[in-house]
């Protein structure tokens, strides 16, 4: 892809490209896995996709394994690490219990401890951050709230990938409240859309494979695109973001996945969780804009 193929939108306004790379840089991400009673049928068959997804790590990748199912269990099985064999046996561990799900929770802590990691000089520090969500997408009894959670990820440059086996929730809703499917897609989608990652809903088991597949393809194949704003953002403004791409030579639809803004440095920070226990696409063209 070209430079001319992009176009960037802050506070929509139109911003002059610096330029734009393409970068395959060290990942740092976590896989956060529901061990909720709902995922009794699946489990097994999720721990197999997250050593695939372990096993396509390069040299310089490192993840941590979280399970989590209530407020209270929520714990690191691995911390990060670059070795497979630990991570495959952290996967190994997981086993599914009774619980009230607390998945604002379980990503609150893991995206904090994700964005802190090896976190230097902002110009320097191009290691990218990632989170894989996988859940049935209902939460139940989480300590923080939704809107704590994406004021706290504005500030975390933490990609979300999400997994959400949703076919078994209620599809009904009632006369004024959506269904527990549809809440569930709407927290899961805005996880994803919030944080330039994305969502996928498996109709069944077998496709977990490929999302495995897609997800890690995606977490490399991505662009950065360099701007100097036109006007200069307040201390704890958020400036909203938006990445136009041109479609493909053969027509073919393109769309930028990025993440919804930025917040400008000096922002107080969020307030501080409990610690975790210790234990270019067709059609969505995955990309990233940063601010100088």
């Amino acid at each position: 892809m070209r430079d001319s193929d992009f176009r960037v939108f802050e506070n929509g306004v139109p911003q002059k490209i610096e330029f734009v790379t393409r970068e395959e840089v060290p990942i740092s991400y976590g896989l956060v896995v529901d061990n909720s009673g709902s995922l009794r049928n699946q489990i097994v068959q999720v721990i197999e996709a997250g050593k695939t997804i372990v096993e396509s790590n390069k040299p310089g990748d490192e993840t941590f394994v979280l399970r989590f199912i209530s407020s209270d269990e929520i714990k690191i099985m691995q911390d990060f690490t670059a070795d497979k064999q630990l991570l495959g046996d952290a996967l190994d561990d997981m086993f599914v219990e009774g619980g009230r799900t607390a998945i604002i929770d379980a990503v609150y802590l893991a995206s904090e401890h994700t964005a802190e990691y090896k976190k230097g000089n902002a110009l320097d520090d191009k290691r990218r951050r990632a989170i894989i969500l996988v859940t049935d997408g209902e939460d139940r009894a989480s300590f923080y709230k939704r809107e704590q959670l994406f004021e706290s990820l504005k500030e975390n440059d933490v990609q979300i990938y999400v997994i959400g086996f949703v076919n078994e929730l209620e599809r009904e809703a009632g006369f004024i409240s959506k269904s527990k499917r549809q809440k569930a897609v709407d927290l899961l989608d805005n996880l994803a859309r919030e944080t330039g990652g994305r969502t996928f809903y498996p109709t069944s088991l077998a496709e977990l494979p490929r999302i495995a597949e897609e997800i890690t393809k995606d977490m490399r194949t991505q662009y950065v695109v360099s701007y100097v704003p036109t006007t200069k953002a307040q201390p704890g403004e958020f400036r909203p973001v938006r990445v136009a791409v041109a479609d493909a030579p053969n027509k073919e639809k393109r769309i930028a996945v990025t993440r919804a803004g930025y917040t400008s440095r000096g922002t107080a920070a969020a307030p501080a969780p409990p610690a975790p226990a210790q234990g270019a696409r067709p059609a969505s063209t995955p990309g990233s804009s940063r601010r100088p």
